[in-house]
């Protein structure tokens, strides 16, 4: 997705940051490029979002030069013009127009991969804490047609399906004949991210039959009017489709739901991120990234079908399943919608952890529970030695007491549940750092 910013300054009621930014003589002051999920419809949003704070008037949608691009345009009150060009066209273009200095931040829907991050090393640590933005979560919702009687599916499954080596719905139990495949393009950081957490980790390609779309909209459509078709989308394009449950490993069947996504439980939940080149970061992108972590931006997100990064907490239901002290847990607190997770191989918080740590802070001191009123509980995975799985969750768990202590908050009980519970097979890396996590219980 490209969004090309230029934001010409004027003094009459702006806020101060308006006034301190650099306004280019011609050209753009701000190219963003790359992911379709984000561009097609949350990054526009965001952008409007930003020039309507800087006061511009008359903030509206042209369509662009060609097919998943579009203009926004506005006013400022000496009547000059403001344009916005987006061109949506996958994660991989907004890292390629990095390196050619095509523009100035990169939106993608999947992380920055290490190919990459050598390509655009002379801008700078492209995963440092400044450079990578997570601005909100998705969830790839697998969907099938409203009519088919299909509830859920695990992970192995999926790969059967789209490599083609299942190919009838009777196969899977249902009804139907042939199954129709519909998927993203290769440019799509949907397909990267479908690819990497279900097709790569069996070894399998995408079947050749399968339909591709690099609009979201139109292939949740097709599937949608087609009773044999199955799709995986991001969450804000299920639209009339019908999404089934994912089970991976161990975990339970788990829908798309926000609880779920937030928390990153959902076997395909996901996160979108603005890369920032830290080497000389434009100003106008960094704005952007200010305004998008703040409560006006994570509201736009919201608003736009994907998960804020807000605060909340949700009550959980003791099953069975639960460990007994789990379940005690659960009957007397609430958890929070957020989960903490560590950098690969490390007990290090990675970059998401590092700006929920401001929110989840926030939250507690807001809501008066600095005092004992905070449990930690720690999770990791098995590997060989179960006992060690249930030492780690614990120091995970205590690495992030560390930083709450900081800020003055005074925990109530930390506690490590070892490999108990996990949210994703433990037979992948991805599968294992997401069981690697640290739950924050409020009373």
């Amino acid at each position: 997705m490209m969004l090309r910013v230029l934001f010409l300054c004027f003094a009459l009621a702006l806020p101060a940051v308006a006034a301190s930014l650099p306004i280019p003589d011609q050209g753009p002051a701000l190219r963003i490029q790359g992911s379709n999920t984000i561009g097609a419809a949350l990054g526009p949003a965001l952008v409007k979002g930003l020039m309507e704070y800087q006061g511009l008037r008359d903030v509206r949608s042209e369509p662009g030069a060609g097919a998943n691009e579009q203009r926004v345009v506005g006013t400022i009150r000496q009547g000059k013009t403001v344009t916005i060009e987006i061109a949506a066209h996958g994660s991989s273009t907004g890292f390629i127009a990095l390196k050619n200095a095509r523009a100035d931040l990169a939106a993608a829907s999947r992380p920055i991969k290490d190919g990459e991050l050598v390509d655009l090393e002379p801008l700078g640590d492209l995963k440092g804490p400044d450079a990578e933005q997570v601005i909100a979560i998705d969830g790839l919702a697998i969907i099938v047609n409203p009519r088919n009687s299909l509830h859920s599916l695990t992970t192995e499954q999926l790969a059967q399906i789209f490599n083609g080596e299942v190919s009838t719905w009777e196969a899977l139990g249902g009804s139907g004949g042939a199954i129709h495949l519909y998927a993203r393009d290769d440019q799509s950081g949907t397909y990267d991210t479908f690819k990497e957490l279900v097709l790569d980790r069996r070894k399998q390609p995408l079947a050749p039959a399968a339909k591709r779309f690099e609009s979201s909209e139109q292939l949740s459509d097709a599937v949608s009017q087609d009773l044999q078709g199955i799709g995986f989308i991001g969450l804000p394009y299920v639209r009339q489709a019908k999404a089934v449950a994912i089970v991976d490993g161990d975990s339970q069947p788990m829908l798309p739901l926000t609880s779920l996504i937030a928390t990153e439980d959902y076997p395909l939940s996901r996160r979108l991120f603005f890369y920032l080149p830290p080497s000389s970061p434009n100003p106008w992108a960094k704005a952007l990234v200010d305004f998008t972590q703040g409560s006006k931006g994570q509201a736009i997100v919201a608003a736009n079908g994907f998960i804020a990064q807000q605060v909340q907490a949700i009550g959980v239901t003791p099953r069975p399943s639960m460990p007994d002290d789990y379940q005690a847990i659960a009957r007397d607190a609430q958890r929070l919608t957020v989960n903490f997770r560590f950098e690969e191989g490390s007990a290090s918080l990675d970059n998401k952890a590092r700006q929920d740590l401001q929110r989840v802070v926030a939250y507690i001191k807001n809501q008066g529970k600095v005092n004992k009123q905070v449990t930690l509980v720690g999770f990791g995975d098995t590997k060989n030695d179960p006992q060690r799985a249930a030492l780690l969750s614990k120091l995970r768990a205590m690495a992030v007491r560390r930083e709450l202590v900081k800020s003055g908050v005074v925990l109530k009980d930390i506690r490590g549940f070892g490999a108990q519970m996990p949210v994703a097979a433990n037979t992948a890396d991805e599968g294992r750092i997401k069981n690697r996590r640290v739950e924050v219980w409020v009373y």
